[in-house]
């Protein structure tokens, strides 16, 4: 069975929440919660796969937490490994940047050799632009849990899902 690590900030209530759903909806994979916060870099290559929270702070921004972690993740080699992003972000308020974050991230992994999985659909959302946006597909699972809360949970379900067999 591959071993999947689902990073998230354990003191962020709501990425928390996303986190706890997502683990329990993964039911053929072994999925181990890190604290993205305690992390150092070296946990990377423990793991087949990596889920990955990372919400839009701001005015697009990744997290402080992120931010830090990023340079000693910079010379890692991560060929064949697959990353799923999922993050939260507000379209109404923050519709210039909604989740940016995710793209953030995606294109750093990207750049080191990984595969990007969990692409979903734009419809249903209503944003003027993101960089988690590619070709009119989202790089990851982007929720709204400010104004589309109700639709979480459904979201989660079919993302799950989806991951389920692209993991393999």
């Amino acid at each position: 069975m591959k071993k999947i690590a689902l990073f998230y900030s354990f003191n962020s209530t709501k990425s928390a929440k996303i986190a706890s759903k997502i683990a329990e909806n993964m039911r053929n994979y072994e999925i181990e919660k890190l604290n993205i916060e305690d992390c150092t870099g070296k946990e990377f290559l423990l793991y087949d796969g990596y889920i990955l929270s990372v919400p839009t702070w701001f005015d697009g921004e990744i997290p402080n937490y992120w931010d830090e972690l990023l340079p000693a993740l910079e010379k890692l080699q991560l060929d064949g490994k697959k990353v799923a992003l999922f993050g939260l972000g507000d379209q109404k308020n923050y519709p210039e940047n909604f989740c940016d974050a995710i793209g953030i991230l995606a294109d750093f992994f990207e750049e080191r050799g990984a595969k990007i999985i969990g692409f979903t659909a734009r419809e249903g959302y209503n944003f003027e632009s993101s960089k988690a946006l590619k070709n009119n597909i989202l790089t990851g699972l982007l929720l709204d849990q400010e104004n589309q809360s109700k639709l979480s949970d459904g979201r989660i379900s079919k993302w799950t899902n989806q991951l389920e067999l692209e993991f393999r």
